[in-house]
């Protein structure tokens, strides 16, 4: 007997997954619950497990191809049962997945159900191509003759939207000094094309979890008005209670690092600017200021930049923080996160570590209306309090890039202001909190 099994549904939200990784190939022996298959989401990535014991028949869809949820992922021949029969597995059904670490959900990515999310190969042995559209937008393309495959979408995550096909079929509007390409409403289409062929030239797969961080940080660029505020943080006193606390905190095995300093003074920042802890709700045109504080730690994996998410950070000490930090760190870098501790944070903050840098302009994580940069602190001259000599001091640089369309400059800079004041003279904020 041939089970089909359909896709199922492993997340809220989610209506298709990009095959990352085969785990196993066609007619090889499947032992039930054996990991057959890896499948991203705009989420995380699952190992699905064989849901039976058997053959595999046919793998119905390539590495780097979408499935839609509800279509027939993989067909496997059942030991034991005759071959005419079929019996199909429902897209509901629950399915035991690993979750592990995947792309920065720094766009989570609310796609409208998508109907067809494949072209079928045609009899003359055309090549089955990805497509992203709406059922409309599809009937619109086939209304007016033109082939879906060959627009390029400028929606989220590459879809096709109904003026894209639109633009394909008026040639991108030329001439027409109403085309929304033409006014400004939105981007041109810009046809791609191939860089050329080198012998010595190594081509990596652009797929899997270095696509969705392409596709995240272009919608959150294309999406957010994105400028960048920076200032300089004079971390001598804050050194000095690192030291002390770290020295205290010894004989319990808790070691400090700067961060959680940072969260505690990022957070009472927000508190008394909530327009940074916001998203902008465009359908219902409100801006939606946050009252929890879940806040997002960019971490550097093999796959690629992670955010997960430190949960409630306002109710949390210094040291709960730093476990909470190290726990996570952990196990994002392993692959170990559920797909709970990589969403839903309320702003980001992002660190290159040892790295440090002097400033950057990062990018914001979407929804989110600001990312703060945080580098790394080191001696260099600076004026002392008194202003008449020029003293070695533990300096860093603050870099925030902001969503000017929510946030006024001059809010951007006394939220910094804010988190400033609290680094530089740290005292009991952070004393009473450890």
């Amino acid at each position: 007997m041939t089970y089909e099994f359909k896709l199922p549904d492993i997340g809220e939200g989610v209506v298709e997954g990009e095959v990352v990784r085969w785990l196993v190939k066609e007619g090889d022996s499947l032992r039930e619950d054996q990991p057959m298959v890896e499948i991203m989401t705009d989420k995380a990535t699952v190992e699905i497990p064989a849901p039976r014991a058997g053959r595999v028949a046919k793998r119905m869809y390539a590495e780097g191809q979408l499935c839609p949820v509800g279509k027939v992922l993989i067909t496997i021949e059942l030991d034991g049962a005759p071959a005419t029969a079929t019996a199909e597995a429902h897209a509901s059904a629950p399915v035991t997945a690993t979750v592990h670490a995947s792309a920065p959900v720094t766009a989570t990515v609310h796609a409208p159900a998508m109907n067809d999310a494949h072209t079928s190969a045609k009899p003359n042995g055309t090549k089955t191509v990805n497509v992203l559209a709406t059922p409309a937008t599809r009937k619109l393309a086939r209304d007016i003759g033109v082939d879906i495959r060959e627009v390029a979408g400028t929606g989220p995550a590459g879809r096709i939207t109904s003026d894209d096909v639109r633009e394909h079929h008026t040639g991108a509007g030329a001439g027409d000094a109403t085309s929304p390409a033409v006014s400004g409403a939105r981007p041109a289409v810009v046809a791609l094309h191939a860089p050329a062929r080198e012998t010595a030239d190594v081509r990596v797969p652009f797929r899997g979890v270095r696509k969705k961080i392409a596709e995240n940080l272009v919608r959150s660029k294309h999406t957010a008005a994105h400028y960048t505020y920076v200032e300089e943080v004079d971390c001598t006193d804050l050194v000095t209670l690192r030291r002390r606390a770290n020295e205290r905190l010894g004989e319990r095995g808790v070691k400090l690092s700067f961060l959680p300093f940072v969260i505690k003074a990022t957070v009472a920042a927000l508190q008394k600017f909530p327009q940074l802890n916001a998203t902008l709700d465009e359908a219902a045109g409100e801006i939606v200021q946050r009252r929890s504080y879940h806040i997002g730690l960019a971490t550097a994996t093999e796959a690629g930049l992670i955010v997960p998410v430190v949960r409630d950070a306002d109710r949390r000490s210094l040291v709960d923080l730093a476990h909470e930090i190290d726990r996570l760190a952990e196990a994002t870098r392993t692959g170990r996160a559920t797909r709970e501790e990589l969403v839903g944070s309320t702003f980001t903050i992002t660190s290159p570590g040892a790295l440090g840098g002097v400033l950057a302009t990062p990018i914001i994580n979407f929804p989110e209306v600001a990312i703060l940069g945080v580098h790394k602190i080191a001696k260099r001259p600076a004026v002392s309090p008194s202003g008449t000599e020029v003293v070695i001091r533990d300096l860093m640089n603050l870099s925030i890039s902001v969503d000017h369309r929510v946030v006024d400059g001059l809010d951007a800079a006394r939220f910094v202001a804010e988190i400033k004041a609290a680094l530089e003279t740290p005292g009991l904020m952070f004393l009473e909190s450890v």
